[in-house]
């Protein structure tokens, strides 16, 4: 059971710092993840695959349970070994089952999502090793509908790119949490996967000031937290999200 967080009237980044800091050792631990507490990122850690990882990610919108219920029905195994499968009976929200297979056999098809993530991003930014995977799906896609662009975002958009930087927060970290397994891009580029909670969170404790829910309020909050954690600043990520999540401020 975690206590309601009490902030005075005011405070500094020192405080701030320290009380982030706080919270990461409290949340980030690996049984953090429990049946109690279900994420997605649970999911995704019982096979340690790139390309279930993604699946997990992409779909990682709505009520926490009600995501881990629905990967719980897809065969993410096949995904693993490459076999070709019906994914699911089960359509998800804003996918029918025949979108759900569709985004399924186009990852099925790719080699490497790193390989084509990491290529963009040395040569140009994290944003666009991001979009680099974006335009290949659409590119293996043999149509295009409203579900699948919202399942993998629309180039370029003002989106804050939430399910595809926590994806990146994923693959890139490795703690008692995230998975750790891209090699070579810097943790300091990372930038945080906000979503409602973290974003009304962020705003509680000063660390955004931009109040449209965007791509610009994304990096806002991150180059802050690059002020308080150079090499790391996307770390406190979990602990901010668990924060709003549970209501703790």
């Amino acid at each position: 059971m975690h206590s309601p967080i009490k902030l005075p009237k005011s405070f500094s980044k020192k405080f701030l710092y320290h009380l982030l800091e706080e919270q990461y050792e409290a949340f980030n631990h690996y049984h953090a993840i429990s049946i109690d507490y279900p994420d997605p990122l649970g999911i995704a850690r019982k096979f340690k695959n790139e390309k279930v990882a993604l699946f997990c990610a992409l779909f990682a919108y709505g009520n926490a349970r009600a995501i881990v219920r629905f990967l719980e029905t897809c065969k993410l195994d096949c995904l693993q070994e490459s076999q070709f499968t019906q994914c699911t009976l089960k359509p998800y929200r804003f996918q029918t089952r025949d979108e759900i297979q569709d985004f399924f056999e186009v990852l099925l098809e790719v080699e490497s999502l790193y390989e084509i993530f990491y290529k963009h991003y040395k040569k140009d930014s994290l944003l666009k090793g991001i979009e680099s995977l974006q335009y290949l799906l659409y590119q293996k896609l043999s149509r295009t509908t409203s579900g699948l662009e919202f399942l993998i975002g629309k180039p370029q958009s003002n989106s804050p790119l939430k399910r595809w930087n926590m994806f990146l927060r994923w693959m890139v970290r490795k703690d008692s949490v995230d998975l750790g397994m891209w090699e070579g891009i810097r943790t300091s580029d990372l930038i945080l996967p906000l979503d409602t909670h973290t974003f009304r969170v962020c705003q509680r404790l000063g660390i955004l000031k931009r109040k449209s829910y965007d791509l610009k309020a994304a990096l806002e909050a991150s180059e802050f937290l690059r002020g308080l954690n150079p090499k790391d600043p996307i770390k406190y990520d979990f602990a901010l999200y668990r924060i709003g999540q549970l209501g703790l401020i």
